[in-house]
Protein backbone atom coordinates (compact mmCIF):
# COMPACT_ATOMS: atom_id res chain seq x y z
CA UNK A 1 0.00 0.00 0.00
CA UNK A 2 1.68 3.57 -1.19
CA UNK A 3 2.55 6.13 1.47
CA UNK A 4 1.19 8.93 -0.52
CA UNK A 5 -2.09 9.70 -2.81
CA UNK A 6 -2.46 9.01 -6.33
CA UNK A 7 0.00 11.77 -7.84
CA UNK A 8 1.33 12.96 -4.76
CA UNK A 9 3.78 12.40 -2.64
CA UNK A 10 4.12 11.37 1.54
CA UNK A 11 4.42 15.06 2.32
CA UNK A 12 0.68 15.27 1.07
CA UNK A 13 -0.52 12.76 3.96
CA UNK A 14 0.79 14.35 7.04
CA UNK A 15 -1.81 16.92 9.01
CA UNK A 16 1.08 19.02 8.59
CA UNK A 17 4.53 20.28 6.67
CA UNK A 18 7.55 21.90 8.64
CA UNK A 19 6.92 24.34 5.55
CA UNK A 20 3.52 25.03 7.41
CA UNK A 21 4.81 25.96 10.95
CA UNK A 22 4.95 29.96 11.04
CA UNK A 23 7.93 31.39 12.51
CA UNK A 24 7.70 34.87 14.18
CA UNK A 25 10.72 37.38 12.64
CA UNK A 26 9.61 40.11 14.49
CA UNK A 27 9.80 38.01 17.72
CA UNK A 28 12.93 36.67 17.12
CA UNK A 29 11.69 33.90 15.17
CA UNK A 30 9.19 32.20 17.42
CA UNK A 31 8.04 28.92 16.37
CA UNK A 32 4.24 28.62 16.75
CA UNK A 33 3.69 25.14 18.91
CA UNK A 34 0.68 23.94 17.70
CA UNK A 35 1.74 22.82 14.11
CA UNK A 36 5.19 22.89 14.98
CA UNK A 37 3.36 19.45 17.30
CA UNK A 38 1.58 18.42 14.30
CA UNK A 39 4.17 18.41 11.54
CA UNK A 40 6.31 16.52 14.36
CA UNK A 41 3.83 13.90 14.38
CA UNK A 42 3.98 13.79 10.62
CA UNK A 43 7.81 13.06 10.82
CA UNK A 44 7.20 10.32 13.16
CA UNK A 45 5.88 8.66 10.05
CA UNK A 46 8.19 8.26 8.11
CA UNK A 47 9.38 5.79 10.28
CA UNK A 48 6.46 3.84 9.00
CA UNK A 49 7.51 4.22 5.39
CA UNK A 50 11.61 3.03 6.54
CA UNK A 51 9.32 0.05 6.99
CA UNK A 52 11.01 -2.11 9.57
CA UNK A 53 10.11 -2.29 13.09
CA UNK A 54 13.67 -1.49 14.21
CA UNK A 55 12.16 2.07 14.34
CA UNK A 56 9.46 1.34 16.95
CA UNK A 57 11.41 2.89 19.83
CA UNK A 58 13.02 5.85 18.25
CA UNK A 59 9.29 6.59 16.90
CA UNK A 60 7.37 6.14 20.32
CA UNK A 61 10.41 8.31 22.04
CA UNK A 62 9.70 11.29 19.92
CA UNK A 63 5.57 10.50 20.54
CA UNK A 64 6.45 10.80 24.21
CA UNK A 65 8.29 14.11 23.96
CA UNK A 66 5.65 16.19 21.67
CA UNK A 67 3.17 14.44 24.32
CA UNK A 68 5.13 16.10 27.24
CA UNK A 69 5.32 19.48 25.06
CA UNK A 70 1.46 18.82 24.08
CA UNK A 71 0.43 18.29 27.91
CA UNK A 72 2.11 21.45 28.99
CA UNK A 73 0.63 23.52 26.27
CA UNK A 74 -2.84 21.97 27.01
CA UNK A 75 -2.67 22.82 30.51
CA UNK A 76 -1.24 26.77 29.89
CA UNK A 77 -2.44 27.34 26.56
CA UNK A 78 -1.98 31.20 27.02
CA UNK A 79 1.80 31.19 27.77
CA UNK A 80 2.47 28.13 25.34
CA UNK A 81 1.51 29.57 21.96
CA UNK A 82 4.97 29.45 20.87
CA UNK A 83 7.67 26.78 21.80
CA UNK A 84 9.52 29.65 23.33
CA UNK A 85 7.66 31.23 25.43
CA UNK A 86 6.49 27.23 26.54
CA UNK A 87 9.80 27.03 27.47
CA UNK A 88 9.92 30.08 29.59
CA UNK A 89 6.78 30.27 31.32
CA UNK A 90 7.26 25.93 32.25
CA UNK A 91 10.32 27.00 33.81
CA UNK A 92 9.57 30.07 35.55
CA UNK A 93 7.20 27.23 37.31
CA UNK A 94 10.60 25.32 38.31
CA UNK A 95 9.39 22.56 36.01
CA UNK A 96 10.69 20.89 32.92
CA UNK A 97 9.36 18.12 31.44
CA UNK A 98 7.85 19.63 28.64
CA UNK A 99 11.12 21.60 28.05
CA UNK A 100 13.23 18.39 27.98
CA UNK A 101 10.82 16.66 26.05
CA UNK A 102 11.43 20.02 23.37
CA UNK A 103 15.20 19.41 23.98
CA UNK A 104 15.08 15.97 22.97
CA UNK A 105 12.04 16.44 20.02
CA UNK A 106 14.86 19.08 18.52
CA UNK A 107 17.82 16.40 19.02
CA UNK A 108 15.28 14.33 17.42
CA UNK A 109 14.84 16.53 14.20
CA UNK A 110 18.57 17.36 14.25
CA UNK A 111 18.79 13.64 13.53
CA UNK A 112 16.27 13.56 10.84
CA UNK A 113 17.00 16.72 9.13
CA UNK A 114 20.74 16.21 7.98
CA UNK A 115 20.28 15.63 4.69
CA UNK A 116 21.40 12.60 2.28
CA UNK A 117 23.71 13.12 0.33
CA UNK A 118 23.47 12.11 -3.28
CA UNK A 119 24.00 8.59 -4.23
CA UNK A 120 24.63 7.64 -0.38
CA UNK A 121 22.80 5.03 0.78
CA UNK A 122 20.31 6.05 3.50
CA UNK A 123 22.24 3.37 6.07
CA UNK A 124 25.64 5.68 5.53
CA UNK A 125 23.79 9.00 6.16
CA UNK A 126 21.71 8.53 8.84
CA UNK A 127 24.61 6.43 10.98
CA UNK A 128 27.00 10.29 10.22
CA UNK A 129 23.74 11.83 11.30
CA UNK A 130 23.21 9.83 14.24
CA UNK A 131 27.60 10.69 14.91
CA UNK A 132 27.28 14.16 14.55
CA UNK A 133 23.93 14.92 16.21
CA UNK A 134 22.61 12.14 18.82
CA UNK A 135 25.05 9.71 19.70
CA UNK A 136 26.89 12.23 21.85
CA UNK A 137 23.55 12.24 24.37
CA UNK A 138 22.94 8.60 24.42
CA UNK A 139 23.99 5.71 26.41
CA UNK A 140 25.47 2.41 25.57
CA UNK A 141 22.04 0.99 26.66
CA UNK A 142 20.35 3.29 23.87
CA UNK A 143 23.38 3.59 21.34
CA UNK A 144 22.44 -0.06 20.11
CA UNK A 145 19.01 0.63 19.42
CA UNK A 146 20.27 3.09 16.90
CA UNK A 147 22.72 0.85 15.73
CA UNK A 148 19.77 -1.46 14.32
CA UNK A 149 18.05 1.44 13.37
CA UNK A 150 20.26 2.49 11.44
CA UNK A 151 20.90 -0.85 9.76
CA UNK A 152 17.63 -1.97 9.33
CA UNK A 153 17.14 1.70 6.69
CA UNK A 154 15.96 0.65 3.30
CA UNK A 155 17.49 1.12 0.02
CA UNK A 156 18.01 4.79 -1.27
CA UNK A 157 15.37 4.09 -4.15
CA UNK A 158 13.21 2.07 -2.46
CA UNK A 159 12.47 4.61 0.30
CA UNK A 160 12.21 7.57 -2.52
CA UNK A 161 10.07 4.77 -3.98
CA UNK A 162 7.59 4.91 -0.95
CA UNK A 163 7.73 8.46 -1.20
CA UNK A 164 5.71 9.17 -4.49
CA UNK A 165 5.67 7.91 -8.13
CA UNK A 166 7.66 11.09 -9.69
CA UNK A 167 11.02 11.05 -8.54
CA UNK A 168 11.07 14.87 -9.83
CA UNK A 169 8.04 15.83 -7.16
CA UNK A 170 9.58 13.70 -4.43
CA UNK A 171 13.03 15.30 -4.17
CA UNK A 172 11.03 18.64 -4.59
CA UNK A 173 8.60 18.03 -1.57
CA UNK A 174 11.86 16.13 0.17
CA UNK A 175 13.80 19.20 -0.95
CA UNK A 176 11.30 21.83 0.86
CA UNK A 177 10.29 19.87 4.11
CA UNK A 178 14.28 19.27 5.36
CA UNK A 179 14.61 23.13 4.45
CA UNK A 180 11.77 24.22 6.74
CA UNK A 181 12.92 21.68 8.99
CA UNK A 182 16.89 22.52 9.43
CA UNK A 183 15.47 25.91 9.78
CA UNK A 184 13.38 25.44 12.69
CA UNK A 185 15.80 23.22 14.11
CA UNK A 186 18.42 25.63 13.61
CA UNK A 187 15.89 28.97 15.59
CA UNK A 188 15.30 25.84 18.27
CA UNK A 189 19.24 24.87 18.82
CA UNK A 190 20.20 28.68 19.32
CA UNK A 191 17.25 28.99 21.93
CA UNK A 192 17.49 25.35 23.63
CA UNK A 193 21.55 27.18 24.12
CA UNK A 194 20.90 30.29 25.64
CA UNK A 195 20.36 30.60 29.80
CA UNK A 196 16.55 31.47 29.82
CA UNK A 197 16.17 28.08 28.33
CA UNK A 198 18.16 26.31 30.79
CA UNK A 199 16.82 24.47 33.83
Amino acid sequence: MAAYPPGGTYFDNGKRSFTQVPMNASKDNAISTSEYLEASESLTGLFDVLGSTAFSPIKKDMIQNIKKIRDRQLEAPLESETLQDLVRNELKTKKHLATEGLLWLTRQAHHSSTRVLPNEELSVSFRDAYGLTLKQYHSFIIKPIFSAAMSACPYRKDFYGKLGDDEGRVKKDLDEWLRALEDRVKVLNEFLAKPEAKW
